[in-house]
């Protein structure tokens, strides 16, 4: 009792910071329509000199990882293999395609402009599968340098902003190619990042349009976990060599993701704990990209320059591109 009184005392101050920063992002998306997620990231890189005081510290720590791997444990509870073989084997293998070809695309292409095998892989990744949230669970697993919060920082903001960009002209794009609306769902889910824009762009469509790619996007949430360890796995062949540690093979947040997933497709879980545990995850990931910015610097973030901010436009460019020319074979 008393070590959990004491956990509390170190704790409570950051917690209390951060569940400011979340109210505040929450406020202005619900009243204003920007993004949450954006809005909690920048008001928590403009109080980034509460990371710098020794008492917020620890409570910012736990909400930057306990809380991010919850969140992100969370989020398998969201998607069922009922769900997402109920669209169909095509629709299925092209939305996991091209979720394997952008990481692939994007690892290559950020390797060959020098941005190193941490930030190219963190990049694609975040494009490829769900935007804000896949970033913050692959930078869970990468190995931390000096440099680690300013990559993510950069490509949530980045992630975010494309993201806005692509829930409103997508579907402009869309009818302009003449599209279907089975097309236009499978495009709108298979292409835009986050989870939110998703279905912000097909309800804009059609409330069918909207349900359609909401599913589509829950496949692309559902690659997370091999992403992640497959991704681990290869960080345990090169760790010794680097470190002399390993990390574990399957990250326990991932094995929650499994479960809950596993759980949810047998019919286990009530809708209506599905809904609390939907909400929770992102009020989870609200808080832990809020102390990802409180720990990070905007000077820092600034440094990475011109040729990320390339990279990131390059990985979704292709990654429209190769849906769009899947859906022309399939001729839906």
């Amino acid at each position: 009792m008393t070590r959990l009184r004491a956990w509390i005392h170190a704790t409570a101050p950051g917690l209390a910071v951060v569940a400011m920063i979340v109210l505040a992002a929450q406020f202005v998306s619900d009243h204003y329509g920007a993004p949450a997620m954006l809005m909690a990231l920048l008001f928590g890189i403009a109080l980034h000199f509460l990371s710098e005081e020794p008492r917020p510290r620890p409570g910012i720590d736990l909400a930057a990882s306990t809380v991010l791997r919850l969140g992100v444990a969370l989020l398998g509870l969201r998607i069922s293999a009922d769900l997402a073989l109920s669209l169909g084997w095509p629709v299925l293998v092209l939305a996991i395609a091209g979720v394997v070809a952008t990481i692939l695309f994007g690892y290559a292409l950020g390797r060959a402009l020098g941005h190193g095998d941490k930030f190219a892989f963190l990049s694609g990744g975040a494009v490829a599968i769900c935007g804000a949230s896949a970033a913050m669970a692959i930078a869970a697993i990468l190995p931390r340098d000096e440099k680690s919060e300013e990559r993510l920082v950069f490509t949530v903001v980045g992630i975010t902003i494309l993201s806005t960009f692509a829930m409103i002209t997508y579907p402009i794009l869309a009818e302009a190619l003449g599209l279907s609306q089975m097309a236009t769902a499978v495009f709108l889910g298979a292409t835009i990042h986050d989870v939110a824009q998703v279905v912000g762009a097909g309800f804009s469509v059609s409330p069918e349009t909207g349900e359609i790619a909401a599913v589509v996007k829950l496949i692309r949430v559902a690659m997370l976990a091999p992403v992640i360890i497959l991704a681990t796995l290869a960080l345990r062949r090169s760790a010794p060599a680097v470190t002399g540690s390993r990390p574990p093979l399957v990250p326990a947040f991932v094995l929650g993701f499994f479960a809950l997933l596993v759980v949810n497709s047998l019919g286990l879980v009530p809708s209506v704990i599905s809904d609390i545990a939907a909400h929770l995850s992102r009020w989870f990931l609200l808080a832990a990209i809020a102390a990802v910015g409180l720990k990070t610097s905007l000077r820092d973030v600034l440094k990475v320059g011109s040729g990320a901010i390339a990279l990131l436009v390059a990985e979704t460019v292709f990654l429209a591109v190769f849906v769009l020319a899947g859906l022309s074979l399939l001729s839906l």
